[in-house]
């Protein structure tokens, strides 16, 4: 597929090398001289130079050639002209990145779509559900839902005294429709296989049917209280959404930003939440406002070393939990490290939600694991699929690959060698990056 990329910023860039990496045709256009210099050095991609939104440009022969074309930019406008134009000059599907939430109010939608532009994706409300679904299940550090919220994945870190640990995966004893699908050591994401075993602080991704997994997460792993206390760091884009996401939960939450316009806006739509000028790393503030007795302190601001600051603080006050968001995803591994809890980047999630509409048309959806160590993605099984009807212990699957999960019909359940693929099921795949295309193949 040829993907035409407007904007060579962090999402921008983040795209190109995915996609380049998959073989795709990539072509990113990108006024800044800099920023397209870096990314025509450090990927193997055809870059352009200027205005994504002008039709001087995208009457260029290889972008009219487009399969796919997404805007990026910093600036909303600038990304739903660029889409209107482009399909102007016949390419068939546009994305935009939009931020401002008055142009994705439902009442847009039709002059949207009738204006060129396919999809609309709001990156700050992307990391905002992903957030509150992290903290509505306390006891992980990664929550992903699949086929229609009726498949969860739960991410968790292994206690030292946990009864899973040190028996062979194909001897462990798990409640019924859950399966281990990822394990996270050292760094290093491996598929797990029978004879593998779960380690002492290892992080686990289990995959199951939606609330045998909410069980088994209130059941087995480390107990948390539920979340009712959430201190906001940063009342930007993420933390509005999430502030007014949180309020609706019943969660009592403090944001607090150094922005007193910022802080004046949030606080007059929000009904009970407490909003608070002032320095997010400021200890006294903090101490003040009793940082010590939240159950989680979320750091949203654009400053990577800042929320690394602040969330520091916060455990070293109290705080049960920290949460953060990060720009340059170099930096998740390092936060982990040195005792954030969780780590989330906006352009990876938002990476995750584009790229399904760039794999096979089947692909249902796709989420990014540990700074995009390793891929879980929804797909429907085609059926002119050469696996239909075939046990999967003579399908040869690649190693670093496995189906977590399999929903036909109302049934959900947990393939075994035995299982037959079936036309219009839905598999829930676990995969490293480098085994993708050779999963889709598959599939084809």
């Amino acid at each position: 597929m040829r993907v035409v990329i407007v904007g060579a910023g962090k999402v921008g860039y983040t795209l190109a090398q995915y996609l380049s990496e998959e073989d795709h045709e990539v072509i990113v256009i990108e006024q800044d001289d800099e920023r397209r210099e870096i990314i025509q050095s450090s990927l193997d991609i055809m870059t352009l130079g200027g205005n994504g939104a002008s039709l001087a440009t995208l009457v260029d022969p290889d972008v009219q050639k487009g399969d796919l074309f997404i805007a990026v930019t910093d600036i909303d406008e600038v990304n739903m002209v660029a889409c209107m134009a482009a399909k102007n000059i016949g390419i068939k599907k546009t994305i935009a990145r939009v931020s401002n939430q008055d142009y994705v109010h439902q009442e847009f939608e039709e002059f949207n779509s009738a204006m060129g532009i396919d999809m609309i994706i709001n990156p700050e409300m992307v990391t905002a559900l992903e957030i509150k679904r992290i903290l509505l299940t306390p006891a992980a550090l990664d929550v992903e839902d699949f086929a229609d919220e009726r498949v969860r994945m739960i991410e968790v870190k292994i206690p030292t005294g946990s009864n899973l640990i040190n028996t062979p995966l194909s001897s462990l004893t798990l409640p019924p429709h859950i399966l281990v699908a990822g394990i996270l050591r050292n760094e290093k994401m491996l598929i797990p296989h029978g004879s593998d075993m779960i380690l002492p602080n290892d992080c686990v991704f289990f995959v199951g049917e939606t609330s045998a997994i909410k069980r088994f997460g209130e059941e087995f792993t480390i107990r948390k209280s539920k979340v009712e206390r959430v201190m906001i760091i940063g009342a930007g884009r993420i933390g509005r959404h999430l502030a007014l996401l949180l309020e609706k939960e019943g969660i009592s939450i403090k944001i607090i930003d150094n922005d007193l316009e910022r802080c004046q806006e949030l606080a007059e739509i929000l009904n009970e939440g407490m909003v608070l000028h002032g320095e997010g790393a400021d200890i006294d503030l903090l101490t003040e406002e009793g940082v010590g007795e939240a159950d989680v302190v979320i750091s949203l601001t654009n400053d990577d070393k800042l929320n690394l600051l602040i969330a520091l603080i916060a455990k070293h006050l109290g705080a049960s939990r920290t949460l953060v968001r990060v720009g340059h995803s170099d930096y998740i591994s390092l936060m982990e490290k040195v005792g954030v809890d969780v780590v989330l980047s906006p352009r990876i999630l938002t990476a995750g939600v584009i790229l399904r509409h760039v794999r096979h048309p089947d692909v249902v959806s796709v989420s990014l694991l540990e700074g995009a160590k390793a891929e879980v993605m929804e797909i429907i099984i085609p059926e002119t699929s050469p696996l239909n009807y075939r046990k999967l212990k003579d399908v040869k699957f690649p190693r670093n690959a496995l189906i977590g999960s399999i929903v036909r019909g109302n049934e959900i359940f947990i393939p075994n060698g035995e299982t037959e693929l079936r036309p219009n099921d839905r598999g829930i795949i676990f995969s490293l990056p480098q085994t993708v295309k050779e999963v889709l193949k598959l599939f084809e």
